[in-house]
């Protein structure tokens, strides 16, 4: 059989770093930060399926599943979709992609991907991947070192050691002589001077190889990975890792579990465009500037402003005399920082988390698998929502025992489920849920159905919800 590639795409990550507009239930990967697809399209678009290249398994936490599945759906690419029932970082998810890689018997190259980086320059990057191959076939576990332009202090880096590739090979090989902490900026200033590397976390290496020597380095770790692939459930198009086994695993990066520790690493130089996008100084960086270095996102009015970032999603954000600033405006929400500052945007998410906040973990619009809903108006006992659910979707057969909820339709077609009766509502109709009734909402039209939900009870809760049936798998409350 020809050798493959097979791309593993780790779209686990949170992106707090660029909250507002990343958070928790939907980080910045599946967000269009820097193109018209989302950060995970490009990635997944960056080494499509064809001529020895598989279609990409993904590996991402169960709570982003439908985002995953659409967001595959929208770019037309078949996908397997690995759901981890905790976050433990990059190896242990790494491990059970290789895991299936080899359940059929094949032993593909791994192309391993984070889901939310930028590359430019896509053909170096293809020849850099050509190379890693070569490596790899010779039984190397390959990174990827970016050619820097600067001393960054916020990246580990790598020292390279003896030349492994010819002088006629287009991308170079060389051995790891050394992984680097994220140094200080003095430091990392010298780094540049001697020639060291910005530590990409990107991967290439055959599937066997990896799991042979994170049992050599984290036989534990491996151990765990295993119970958990094995005693996987299939769950409509995921496949659902068993949540007891995975969450006993050690939580640890590839680089800490298996690269620092091998004799087998290999580093190619990568100039290529690349951005980790982990800040809003670095999305201002590979944005398109205007005439004063702005960056500008929205409805805006920009005066005397320089070297900004400007993202306004709801409401007219208007500068006056600004220099070097971050300015994102959501519906509930308004950061101000500056650009030397934007790594501590972090602090703030830590900040909401621990005043238990919904800011940090949700957006004021929700998305399900069958569309969204978005907060209106709330008050004591009371609150109101815009609903759309997409065409041909369908709402879980529940009940809430807290609160009543009254349907009015804005446009579309609802089909509607309310105790024995089926009501068929088109716009400016309505229907009343009484408290304790079970119900069933869904749009058997072609058009996108848009309703205004009003909820009246002694606890509006999002876990007050008891599913009877529901198409897209979840169970259960809440």
């Amino acid at each position: 059989m020809a050798e493959m590639i097979l791309p593993v795409i780790l779209a686990g990550g949170s992106g707090t770093r660029l909250w507002p507009l990343s958070r928790q239930q939907y980080p910045k990967q599946f967000l269009p930060l820097t193109a018209i697809n989302t950060m995970f399209q490009e990635t997944v678009l960056r080494f499509p399926a064809g001529a020895g290249v598989r279609p990409p398994l993904v590996v991402c936490n169960s709570d982003h599943r439908f985002l995953v599945a659409e967001q595959l759906q929208e770019i037309k690419t078949k996908s397997t979709i690995i759901l981890e029932p905790a976050g433990r970082n990059t190896a242990p998810a790494v491990a059970v992609a290789a895991l299936a890689a080899r359940a059929d018997g094949d032993d593909p190259f791994l192309l391993v991907l984070p889901a939310d980086h930028v590359i430019r320059d896509l053909n170096a990057f293809a020849q850099a991947v050509k190379t890693a191959c070569a490596q790899a076939r010779d039984g190397r576990l390959i990174t990827f070192g970016i050619v820097p332009d600067s001393p960054q202090t916020g990246y580990g880096y790598i020292r390279k050691g003896a030349s492994l590739t010819g002088s006629d090979d287009k991308a170079k090989a060389y051995s790891v002589a050394q992984f680097v902490e994220k140094p200080d900026q003095e430091t990392a200033s010298r780094y540049i001077a001697e020639g060291l590397l910005w530590n990409s976390g990107m991967f290439v290496f055959r599937a066997s190889r990896f799991l042979e020597e994170l049992e050599k380095f984290a036989p534990e770790m491996l151990a765990c990975c295993k119970r958990a692939y094995d005693a996987k459930q299939a769950d409509l198009d995921f496949v659902r890792l068993d949540a007891k086994s995975f969450k006993q695993c050690h939580g640890d990066s590839i680089d800490y579990a298996v690269m620092e520790k091998t004799d087998q690493a290999a580093v190619i130089p990568l100039a290529c465009g690349w951005n980790d996008v982990g800040s809003w100084a670095a999305l201002w960086e590979v944005a398109a500037h205007d005439e004063h270095g702005n960056v500008v996102k929205g409805n805006t009015v920009i005066q005397d402003s320089r070297n900004c970032y400007i993202n306004a999603s709801h409401r007219l954000v208007a500068t006056v005399g600004l220099e070097d600033l971050i300015i994102v405006e959501t519906s509930d929400a308004v950061l101000v920082a500056h650009r030397e500052k934007s790594q501590e945007v972090k602090a703030i998410v830590d900040q909401l988390k621990r005043e238990k906040k919904e800011e940090a973990l949700l957006h004021r619009r929700v998305f399900r698998p069958w569309g969204s809903y978005e907060g209106v108006d709330n008050g004591e006992r009371f609150q109101v929502k815009r609903i759309t659910v997409k065409p041909g979707a369908t709402l879980s057969h529940q009940m809430h025992y807290h609160r009543a909820e009254h349907w009015v339709v804005v446009s579309g077609t609802a089909l509607i489920t309310n105790g024995e009766k089926k009501l068929l509502l088109s716009e400016n109709q309505s229907t009343f849920i009484p408290l304790g009734e079970k119900h069933r909402l869904e749009n058997p039209g072609t058009i996108p159905l848009e309703l205004i939900e009003v909820q009246s009870g002694s606890y509006l809760g999002e876990d007050d919800i008891v599913r009877f049936d529901d198409q897209y798998g979840r169970s259960g409350k809440g």
